[in-house]
Parts: C-alpha cells; structure tokens; sequence
C-alpha cells in the first residue's frame, strides 16, 4: 500500500514530468523550408522581464545554455531603425566570462523562440549587460534584394609611387599606437573621458593567429584593433588548405563557433563568432559587422574553442579553425551572411626564405581576395615571414624576387634589393603595392592565380650615397662610347668607383647632350608624367613592370626639344603644326608641353652597394 509521503513524491515527479514535456525545446536554428520566421518573436513581442536562454560555446564544439533577462529595448542604437534589445546574461559558463570577445552572435530564446543575436556589450561594466541584435533586423538586410548593378564609370589614377611601391603607402602599414583610455577609443585629454565606456561597443571579434611572430603581433596589432578585431594569442597549429567540407545537419547550427578565415596554410589568421541561425544552406551570424565589408568572399569554417580566458579588461574566446565548408559572402551592419557548400575564391602564395645562415625554408599558404584585406595581408604576412627568419632589429638587406601570375596570362615580375632598419617592411610594400593598384583597378577578368616570392637577407648596411660623376671627354660624335665615372661613398666614410659606359647614339643631333646617373626613384621623380590612368589590364601590367628600380642606378640620356606628352607617351621632334593644334587656346589639359626628351636611357650593371642618389653632366656631342 502507498502511504501519503510516497504518494506526494509520486504526483511531484509526475507533474515535473508535464512541465518539462509542456516547455518548448530550443531550437538550434536548422530550418528545411527555407523561411523558418515562424520560429522567431517579432520586436514588438519582447517585454522588459522577460527570460529566456542563450547558446555559445565556452569549451569544445557543443553550445551550451545561460540565461539572459531582458531589460527592455533601445529604440535606435546602432543606427536609424536599427533597434537593441538589452539583456543582463547569468548561469552557466556566462558567471565566469560575462560577455566576452567570441560571444558575437550566440543566439537568444524565449519560449523556444529565436529573439537576436547578442553583440553589443559595455566595457568596463560592473554587471554582464549586453545588447542583442534583433533577429528581423538581421534577416531582413539581407534578404533585401540588390539592385541592378552600375557599370564603373572610370579607373583609378595611379601615382608612379602606387605602381613602384617606391613610398611606403600609409594604408598597407601597421597602425601606430594610439595614447587612449585602453578600450575607450579616446584620448587621455578628451573631454570625453570621463564618461569613456558609457555607450555600447560592438562586442570585439578575437582573431587567431598562427605562425605568426610577436614582433608582427605587435607591429600590427593597432590596425587591426581600430577595425574591431582583438589579436589574440596563438593557440594550436597552422589551418592546414583542404578541400570543402560537406555540411551536415549539425553544421554551423545556432549557438556553435564559427570562423572568418583571412589567411590559412603554414600562416593562418582567422577571426572567431558564433551563428546565431542557421536556414538550410544560409548562415546568419555575429549579430554586428566583422568589417563591413559589404559584399564579400572569405573562407567560413568550423572550429574548436580551447577556452575562454576570463579578463577584467575584455573576456575573450581561444580558437583553432577546423575544415572549410562555406564562404561568408555579406557583411552589413546587422551580422554577416554566408551559404554552405560554396567555396571562395584565394589566393595561393609561396615564399621562398633564404637565410644569411644557409638555411632554406618554403611556406605555401592562401589569402582572401579583397581590395582592402589583401595587400594589408600581404603585408603582414611577408613582413612576419622575413623577421620570423632574421633579424628584427637594425641595419639588414633583404633581396626580393618574384612572380604575381595573372589567369590571363600576364604577370607582374618582382626584383629588389632594400636596406636598412626597415627593409623588411620596405620587401613587403613592394609586393602589396602592386597587388594593391591590380585589385583597385576594378578590371573585368582580373583574377590573381598564383603569388611566388624567393627572399634573401643579409645583415649589415649595405647603402652607398653617389656622391659625385665624372666623364673622360667633354666632345663625343654620334657612336662613340662616354666612360662616366661615378663615385659613391659608404656610410664609413670610404669612395669607391663604378664606371659607367655610356654609348652615343648614332641618330642624335649635334648640340648639347645631357647625362645622368641615378637610382630610379629619383630618376622616377624627374619624370613629367606621375601619374597614370590605365587603358585595361594589360597596359596597367605593362607600365608596373616598367617602373624604375630604387636600388639600382640608371644612365640617362636626354636633350631639349619640342614635343608634348599625353598620359604618360612621350611625343618629342613633334612639328610646329602639331604642337600649334595641341597646345591651342580653346582647350586646356590632357597634353603638356615636353621639352626634354630621353635619348636613351640604360640600367647600370649592380654593384655590392645599393647607390643611392643622383648627378648630372653635360657633353657636346659633334659631327
């Protein structure tokens, strides 16, 4: 018989049993028709008190649940008509981390209801206070349809300094360290200081790096930080290049890590989120912009969290990329979007490092196509390559060759020499630069097949300054050869001589003849035409692989005569006729007027030093 203690115990378990069968399960976001909005709370359903749970990964790969109460909304927030739940998260791994960087995306749920994505935190907060990214408002952008595309109305006008890689281009160097509050984004004498950290940020986006040094850390670390991306430390081994991985229903389902690959191979950098749903094939995820890339094509992949490495300042997720099994192709103000299944395009690059020790080592790695994303990676990536290898610090020569191949056909060939305290930043400018001017021109067709590096260095300056040149006559007749002596002096104080055999052509007139020597930035510079609008893809490569040497002399000839230039043609000897029409009063611009024509110009044969500077002489040649 059942007395009355058992039969409590016996009507508690059952009504437990009803409450758990009655209490809608969460959903990981996984929807076979292709809508899924029925499994979403519309904005207007959210009330202040409500709770509800969260899914994001703290350790491994499985989700696991916390709890958010919601505070109410924010009508607004990130931008007009862009509304922000608030939430105050609590339970489970969320006690030890709060919100933290990684946590971008993990999705929220009432009553088995998909609400948003959490994205947005305080820094500095006393209590885990965070903002979700409504899950309307980040379907909705994309499923808005683009519109008809625009035919480019023109191409980009290039310096002589974008093609060469002569200057060092602001945009492709590392960020400088900024004085700030830390993680307020202000200066230590803002007025707005005081109140730094009173406004919402977007939750920081960890990115991973492996095969990276700490120097390269460091360098760069400032450039990533102002576009929102946390470097962290490395953690695991390089993002081996493997084929597309087959989705399957547990595949980037709500709640689980996901991650942005930039770079993978011997050198990987991948940036880590969470997917807030997923519909089929279509990913939404981070719940704020990885970029705001706008339409993009980066490598989405699974991956593994080690930890969460819990932090006063800002929490943050330690990643290991897995296989690849999508591309994200939108980033937009409300998350980012990708499909499964598809694969981007990369670009394939070997390096070659020879060391000042005998050493040889060969790295193969891809990197994301993108006008702003690849020279920077680029950069980073030969930069980090060099030093990993050499000497970080003081006087070194780095020599580069190498190959950018087009599908085309055509390529751009790479051959330099760079000294100084910096000539490892210098090697690496002169690859992304011109990647950077190919990727700018917007050309139909222009795909980038394969970049081959071969680098040297040696430690020790090795710059010379040409100091004076010399010749052995002051008369010459067309076909005669002039020996120029050109003496250059090294940073010890020595001369040395290098002689230069310059040869007269045999068509040039009678009449003064001038002679220079110089490197080629700044015979470069002399030049009339600086800047450049290419005709197509063809003539862009064509004139990048005419661009002059830095580290290698040139002699020039030239004269004054009458002539124009249109672009960067040179039209000398033109008749009166012609420079009359050219040059009339009712147009202006286009064509300039070209007095001094190059008569033949030739490189000087390298010598031990990297000469720098320039001279200039004049002879009368006869007849």
């Amino acid at each position: 018989m059942i007395n009355a203690r058992s039969a409590l115990i016996l009507l508690a378990i059952f009504l437990l049993n009803a409450s758990l069968q009655a209490q809608p399960a969460l959903s990981t976001g996984v929807s076979a028709s292709g809508s899924g909005h029925s499994k979403f709370m519309p904005l207007n359903a959210v009330r202040e008190g409500m709770r509800g749970k969260a899914l994001t990964v703290f350790r491994g790969a499985e989700p696991e649940e916390f709890t958010v109460e919601i505070l109410g909304v924010l009508p607004g927030a990130v931008g007009p008509k862009l509304d922000l739940i608030i939430g105050r998260i609590s339970g489970g791994g969320a006690d030890r981390t709060a919100v933290f960087a990684g946590m971008s995306g993990s999705p929220v749920y009432i009553d088995g209801k998909l609400v948003g994505a959490i994205s947005y935190s305080f820094p500095f907060s006393k209590e885990p206070i965070c903002g979700i990214t409504p899950i309307e408002q980040m379907i909705q952008i994309f499923d808005q349809k683009p519109g008809p595309a625009r035919a480019s109305t023109g191409r980009p006008v290039f310096s002589v300094n974008d093609l060469s890689g002569v200057s060092m281009n602001q945009d492709l160097l590392p960020g400088q360290p900024q004085p700030s509050g830390i993680a307020s984004g202000m200066r230590p004498n803002s007025a707005l200081m005081a109140v730094a950290g009173q406004t919402f940020q977007r939750i920081a986006t960890p990115v991973t790096f492996n095969g990276f040094v700490q120097q390269t850390l460091d360098l760069f670390g400032p450039r990533l930080m102002e576009a929102g991306l946390l470097p962290v430390a490395a953690a695991g081994g390089s993002a081996k290049i493997g084929p597309l991985k087959k989705a399957d229903a547990k595949t980037l389902v709500g709640g689980t890590s996901v991650m942005m690959q930039l770079t993978r191979g011997d050198i990987s950098l991948a940036a880590s989120g969470t997917v807030t749903f997923r519909d089929g094939d279509k990913v939404y995820a981070f719940g704020h912009p990885f970029l705001s890339l706008g339409s993009s094509d980066l490598p989405m992949s699974e991956s593994e969290v080690l930890t969460v490495v819990p932090s006063v300042n800002n929490s943050f997720k330690l990643s290991v990329p897995g296989a690849m099994v999508g591309r994200m192709t939108q980033d937009r103000s409300t998350g980012v979007y990708g499909n499964l299944g598809e694969a981007p395009k990369m670009i394939p690059v070997s390096v070659k490092v020879r060391t000042s020790r005998g050493g040889l080592q060969t790295l193969d790695f891809e990197v994301v196509k993108d006008e702003l994303l690849t020279p920077l990676l680029l950069n980073m990536t030969i930069y980090n390559t060099i030093i990993s290898q050499e000497r970080g610090l003081g006087d070194t020569m780095v020599e580069l060759k190498g190959r950018v191949a087009l599908s085309s056909g055509g390529a751009i060939d790479l051959e330099r020499r760079f000294a100084g305290s910096n000539a490892s930043q210098l090697a690496a400018v002169a690859v992304s630069s011109p990647v950077n001017a190919l990727l700018r021109s917007k050309f139909d067709g222009l795909q980038i097949s394969k970049i081959e590096l071969e680098l040297g260095s040696v430690d020790g300056s090795v710059v010379a300054s040409l100091d004076r040149i010399a010749v052995d006559r002051s008369f010459a007749k067309p076909g005669e050869t002039v020996e120029v002596q050109a003496f250059a002096r090294t940073p010890d104080g020595r001369m040395f001589l290098q002689r230069v055999r310059v040869a007269i052509p045999e068509d040039v007139p009678a009449g003064p003849l001038k002679i220079v020597i110089g490197d080629g930035a700044a015979i470069q510079k002399d030049s009339p035409a600086q800047h450049f609008v290419p005709r197509d893809l063809d003539d862009l490569v064509r004139t990048i692989n005419l661009m002059k040497r830095p580290d290698r002399l040139y002699a020039q000839l030239s004269r004054t005569s009458a002539g124009a230039l249109i672009g960067t043609n040179e039209l000398p000897n033109l008749p009166p006729s012609v420079i009359a029409t050219l040059n009339n009063e009712r147009a202006a611009g286009g064509v300039n007027p070209y007095v001094q024509t190059i008569v033949k110009e030739s490189l000087v044969p390298a010598s031990d030093f990297i000469i720098l500077g320039q001279q200039s002489i004049s002879i009368e040649v006869v007849r």
